[in-house]
């Protein structure tokens, strides 16, 4: 083979992940490995998601791949340096692609990998390979996106082009993977069999805590009939229940949306879906349109009910629109999800107290909350990088094991985060018809130890060395 692609996630080494049990398959590489096949490149694939590390091992061993490309994101490091580590001892040459590696590239490569990819794949690495095949390393100095040591000197080549046309890439090499594993374990944790599809790349909104390492802020769609063409193709093959639209706001565009939800009716295609987007580009007709097309739920990006946290993170989003979406949303009988944001830079009680209010005025369906980490290269981190403090080594952790020297505890946030699920869990069973007087005990009391807890800790903050 030309190249063995693979991914640093293990679902067997992840607790949390598997108390879940949402995973799916690694569509970036199933991107590349189709992009490259279709130009001749003999490409072979190697999913760690129901894997074991010592299985990748022994295909190491057995195939010895020239060339391994790894997928690594932030919560895949220790395991993507074990991986490059058994690589390099197989003599493999060793490519990192994803958000992680763009932000380490110095400390990837100081590390033993030879090459990282800054951005998308497809057209650096039909470029790289044939380099990588001859013994001029020079040659690499002409292919722009890419961080690698040349005569002891660390060398850069600058911003890779984006792809301008996403309709003109292959769909997705998912023969080279069993997606119906994923399938089933959905089916057999949700009652519902899963696959992901995205129809765009990029997304051009400067939220400062989110990363645009991969795909800048750049936003490209593919067309409805060619996302069209790729849901027949996924309902033929593999006749799942329902679909995950992986895109970071699915409905950005409204002449889009609409476009394919015609589309879709024309070929009488309808799966229940569920994905993001924000408050912005929701109103009465897109809704109306998403729950035409099977939308079940949707997940809002709220982050705080707070309007002066959210302008400091720069979303753009509006608190009580927000507020609006979810009861609209509610009302065409799609579930409304939210994610919420604590220990923002600036927050304060009365922030956390208005997210609580903000979340009881219109419950959502489903709550999940993060404490705030920042992750390098964004605005965020740039503003908080002197008081970044690692709570374990760069090797066996990430971006999300730092917490902030003088923000409140990481106590405080755990007794915040019990307060604002427990108060959102009982203001849902207040509004029951008959609610079980035993689940608003539960919930009144968990509200209440958040709650103290979060007095009894208010003053307690992160020390300045970990």
């Amino acid at each position: 083979m030309d190249l063995l692609l693979a991914h640093g996630y293990f679902l067997a080494d992840d607790p949390a992940e598997q108390a879940v049990m949402r995973p799916y398959p690694p569509l970036g590489i199933l991107y590349i490995s189709a992009y490259l096949k279709a130009r001749g490149f003999s490409v072979a694939v190697f999913d760690s998601t129901f894997q074991t590390i010592d299985t990748f091992a022994e295909l190491i061993d057995r195939e010895r791949p020239p060339v391994v490309g790894l997928y690594c994101n932030l919560m895949t490091r220790p395991n993507v340096l074990k991986m490059m580590r058994l690589a390099k001892h197989a003599g493999s040459t060793v490519v990192l692609g994803g958000p992680e590696p763009i932000n380490y590239a110095d400390e990837y490569v100081a590390r033993g990998a030879d090459v990282v990819v800054a951005g998308e794949g497809e057209h650096v690495l039909a470029e790289l390979l044939p380099c990588l095949a001859s013994s001029d390393r020079s040659a690499l100095q002409t292919i722009p996106g890419l961080v690698f040591y040349l005569h002891d000197r660390l060398v850069r080549t600058g911003e890779p082009a984006r792809l301008p046309n996403l309709d003109a890439l292959p769909m997705p090499d998912r023969d080279a993977i069993d997606i119906r594993a994923y399938i089933d374990v959905w089916r057999a944790h949700h009652g519902l069999g899963s696959v992901s599809l995205i129809t765009a790349r990029g997304c051009p909104y400067t939220c400062t805590w989110c990363s645009h390492a991969t795909f800048g802020f750049t936003h490209r769609r593919r067309s409805p009939a060619n996302v069209a063409d790729e849901l027949q193709l996924i309902v033929d093959m593999y006749h799942p229940d329902m679909v995950w639209y992986a895109d970071d706001v699915f409905t950005i565009s409204h002449r889009w949306l609409h476009g394919y939800a015609e589309e879709l009716a024309r070929r009488g295609l309808r799966v229940p879906f569920e994905t993001i987007s924000r408050e912005d580009r929701l109103n009465k007709d897109v809704v109306r349109t998403l729950a035409r097309m099977g939308c079940f739920r949707l997940w809002i990006g709220a982050e705080s009910g707070s309007q002066r946290v959210l302008d400091a993170m720069q979303r753009g989003t509006d608190a009580a629109r927000t507020r609006e979406m979810v009861r609209l949303l509610q009302r065409h009988g799609i579930e409304a999800g939210t994610f919420i944001m604590l220990g923002y830079e600036g927050e304060e009680l009365g922030d956390i107290a208005a997210t609580v209010a903000h979340l009881k005025a219109a419950p959502p369906d489903r709550v999940l909350t993060t404490v705030a980490y920042p992750i390098k290269g964004t605005a965020y981190y740039a503003r908080v990088a002197d008081r970044v403090l690692p709570l374990a080594e760069w090797e066996e952790g990430s971006d999300r094991d730092t917490t902030m020297a003088g923000r409140h505890s990481r106590r405080f946030y755990r007794y915040a985060t019990r307060w604002i699920v427990a108060e959102v869990a009982l203001e849902k069973a207040r509004r029951q018809g008959r609610p079980s007087y035993k689940r608003l005990l539960r919930n009144y009391v968990s509200a209440k130890v958040g709650r103290l807890g979060m007095r009894l800790s208010e003053h307690e903050t992160e020390p300045a060395e970990v």
